[in-house]
């Protein structure tokens, strides 16, 4: 059975969503961000980074988050299986330019307005996250103009990978009322009975 090491208050929803999902059979072994949860032999031997998510599958082991939900798409036949290498290059490509064009300010974002506490927020720091977010918010946006998906004619890996680090900006009160295709799109993959299950699961902790 696959397993993984993670939480869904963490980078390693993306991976609870995409196992979702696909419908196949997993093990979730609760593991929190904190140093002495992440730092026990055994689990260094699996993850030396000390980090989470880490994906176990038979004899592989894997971290990274989105080389997870990757893997997963390109393996395993079913709802989320990459038909081809065109799906999964798309795919990849949208996964990557989130992380590097998105993610460091949508986590910024989320310190200033929800994570620290009071006294810690800077109102200019927040301010420019919005601000220096609206360019990729507006690539996407182009991107999902008159169609459904990031890729093809269905939900793939490509908008799950992508939404799961929007969800970062949900979480801070991101402003996308600029940027109507995101918003229609983002609010349907939020919608997924897989997401609402994932999302309902860390709402319990």
């Amino acid at each position: 059975m696959l397993q993984l090491y993670g939480n869904p208050r963490s980078r390693a929803m993306r991976c609870l969503w995409m196992l979702e999902e696909m419908g196949k059979p997993y093990q979730l072994i609760e593991k929190s961000t904190r140093a002495d949860d992440l730092q026990s032999a055994e689990y260094l031997r699996l993850n030396p980074n000390a980090r989470i998510p880490t994906l176990v599958d038979g004899d592989l082991v894997l971290w990274e988050s989105m080389a997870i939900n990757l893997y997963l798409a390109q393996k395993y036949e079913g709802p989320m299986h990459c038909a081809g290498p065109e799906v999964l290059g798309l795919a990849a490509q949208w996964s990557f330019w989130a992380m590097l064009e998105m993610e460091e300010l949508l986590l910024d974002l989320l310190q200033h307005r929800a994570m620290l506490p009071e006294f810690a927020r800077d109102a200019s720091y927040a301010e420019r996250d919005e601000l220096l977010l609206k360019k990729p918010l507006g690539v996407l946006n182009d991107a999902l103009a008159g169609r459904d998906y990031l890729v093809g004619n269905s939900f793939t890996v490509a908008d799950l990978n992508v939404a799961g680090i929007l969800v970062w900006g949900k979480m801070s009160r991101l402003n996308l009322s600029d940027h109507a295709a995101v918003t229609r799109w983002f609010d349907a993959c939020l919608a997924r009975p897989a997401c609402s299950r994932v999302r309902d699961r860390a709402s319990r902790k």
